[in-house]
């Protein structure tokens, strides 16, 4: 998407840049001079205006007065000789994420008949259909509709916009066939309809896309095979199908495509091998096959990929051997992801262990033994080594890895006391899961620990003493500490740990009471401190917790009310069996007040 975006910004540019060059003309005409808006096209902006109930972007606010195209309406451009409305440009400012619109698109804005470029995007909350009557506007040549909530079909009548060059309904809620009349857009060169739920095949009629340049269908329920017709433009760089549910082969037309740089097929139910002709895709930078039914070797010719930076081939059928030209070749590789294949490596290969890599994932790969040693650990931002039968080479591991952001050695068969290890910096991600690890959470959380720790899941180990205090300025959103050793009580200053959405501290030895700070954790979302030996009342401070989607009590020795409020009423009767004498719905009512205070 971050290449799609950045087509979609320089076509857009190139298009209006000579709109707003004369409107700046408008602007400068004298001040006796009659408004030269186009009273019907002014009528229409201001019915789009009315359209909208809602617009906490503000930029409809600037829409006043009778001259639309003054320069004081932001985001209307207008061609100064005739007073017609030329561009309608309306997109929330990328960081501003609390911006939108409610409202819906009019049929009027088919009537701006001298429109060429529509931007109506990341509001967000716009929804109904996309107008039929779009299809009037003959002069388009940027329609640009994504990241709001449109609904109901792509209208057909689209294909009849001869002059559109991008056509982007990416990221809404549209649904039904892509229209075979889109193949009539012969002077596309960008379309993103991903992030949808479109279903069906590619239409044949797509044929006709000589010059387009990007493509993203992904993320939507399309089927059927990837017809070779999609792919008839030599100036493809972009191309992402994932998340789709198309079958058959590897398309082997894509393999001609001499400027492609990105391509994804992941997350679908493509079959066979991958054809030794990939090697001819001489410009790709990414490769992405992750999640699909491929199977045989990985095909040596990748190798001779000069700028590919960044391999997937994760979750698929692939077996032994890896060529052996794999590591003398790709000399800009970057990230390389082959967790869960049938692959059994035994050991990480010099050509991935020597390499200035950033992204090294080899989950399920059948590693055995120590933990690999990197010739250029200070590259190395993520490592994923889970899910094989790693046994030791903790204690140097991470030696000079001083740009690594996230790890995961879980369902390993690591055994260490954490105390003699000293973690990164610089960590966001830590997840140690299912191995044999001892010692105490204080070696990990405690005053140095880092306000970039965002995860930690040791979850499965054999941790042992108690919950250590939590400083104010951590940063920690998923806490995960369950099936452990550990002993004591919750501390109150859990309520430091603002940014919290996942706390699970089930089957340890943990007693003392639920602290009422603990409802002060807004966005929690996951609490299971279940099969503990908690005493005590669930504290109604909890009911402040408006988000929880999950939460289990059970096996604790808990008594009295369970607070009486969303969620917690409607929780399943489960989350709360095995305890001393809790009551209140979902459990059977209190009998009288004695039993209600119970716990307190």
């Amino acid at each position: 998407m971050q290449i799609l975006g950045w087509v979609l910004k320089v076509l857009l540019m190139c298009s209006v840049l000579g709109m707003f060059s004369v409107t700046s003309v408008a602007q400068e005409r004298p001040l006796s001079q009659a408004p030269i808006c186009f009273e019907a096209d002014r009528l229409v902006l201001q019915e789009f205006k009315a359209k909208i109930l809602k617009d906490t972007t503000e930029i409809l606010a600037s829409w006043m007065g009778k001259d639309c195209c003054g320069g004081d309406w932001e985001g209307v451009v207008c061609n100064p000789a005739t007073g017609r409305v030329t561009g309608l440009a309306l997109q929330r400012p990328d960081r501003e994420l609390g911006m939108y619109m409610i409202g819906t698109l009019p049929a009027a804005l088919g009537n701006l008949h001298f429109l060429e470029v529509m931007v109506i995007s990341g509001m967000k909350h716009i929804t109904g259909p996309i107008p039929e009557s779009l299809s009037n506007l003959t002069r388009l040549t940027q329609l640009i509709l994504e990241d709001n909530s449109l609904e109901g079909s792509i209208p057909p009548g689209l294909g009849h916009l001869s002059l559109l060059q991008t056509l982007s309904l990416g990221g809404n809620r549209l649904k039904g066939p892509i229209p075979p009349s889109l193949g009539n857009l012969r002077n596309l060169l960008v379309i993103n309809l991903g992030k949808n739920s479109l279903s069906g095949p590619i239409p044949p009629t797509f044929i006709s896309f000589l010059s387009l340049q990007s493509l993203d269908f992904s993320f939507n329920l399309l089927s059927g095979f990837i017809p070779d017709a999609l792919v008839r433009s030599q100036n493809l760089t972009y191309i992402d199908l994932s998340n789709n549910q198309f079958s058959g082969k590897f398309p082997i037309s894509i393999c001609g495509l001499a400027n492609l740089q990105d391509l994804s097929l992941s997350h679908n139910q493509l079959t066979g091998t991958i054809p030794e002709q990939i090697g001819g895709l001489r410009s790709l930078n990414s490769l992405k096959l992750s999640g699909n039914k491929f199977i045989g070797h990985i095909p040596a010719s990748i190798s001779r990929l000069p700028t590919l930076w960044n391999l997937n081939l994760s979750r698929n059928g692939f077996s032994d051997p890896l060529p052996i030209i794999l590591g003398r070749g790709i000399p800009s590789l970057l990230s390389i992801d082959l967790s869960y294949n049938n692959l059994s490596l035994g050991t990480v290969p010099n050509w991935i262990k020597d390499r200035p890599l950033s992204n090294v994932n080899l989950a399920g790969c059948k590693l055995r033994g120590a933990l690999p040693k990197f010739t250029r650990p200070d590259s190395l931002s993520s490592i994923d080594l889970s899910n094989n039968l790693l046994t030791d080479g903790i204690s140097s591991f991470f030696t000079n890895m001083s740009s690594l952001q996230n790890i995961k050695l879980s369902n390993n068969q690591l055994k260490f006391d954490v105390s003699e290890i000293r973690f990164p910096d610089g960590l966001a991600s830590i997840d140690l899961h299912s191995n044999q690890i001892t010692g105490s959470l204080s070696s990990i959380i405690n005053n140095r620990t880092s306000s970039f720790l965002e995860a930690l899941d040791v979850s499965g180990n054999h941790f042992s003493g108690e919950i250590p205090e939590f400083t104010e300025g951590l940063s920690l959103k998923v806490l995960n500490i369950g099936s452990n050793k550990i002993t004591g009580h919750i501390p109150s200053s859990i309520s430091n740990l603002i940014e919290l959405e996942m706390l699970d501290i089930q089957r340890n030895q943990i007693a003392g009471t639920i602290p009422t700070s603990l409802g002060l954790l807004s966005k929690l979302q996951w609490l299971d401190v279940s099969v503990n030996s908690l005493t005590g009342k669930i504290p109604t401070s909890l009911l402040g917790i408006r988000g929880l989607r999950h939460a289990n009590f059970r096996a604790n020795r808990l008594c009295g009310e369970i607070p009486q409020g969303r969620p917690y009423s409607i929780f399943p009767g489960s989350a709360y069996a095995h305890n001393l004498c809790l009551c209140g719905k979902p459990l059977p009512p209190c009998r009288g007040k004695n039993q209600a205070n119970l716990g307190q």
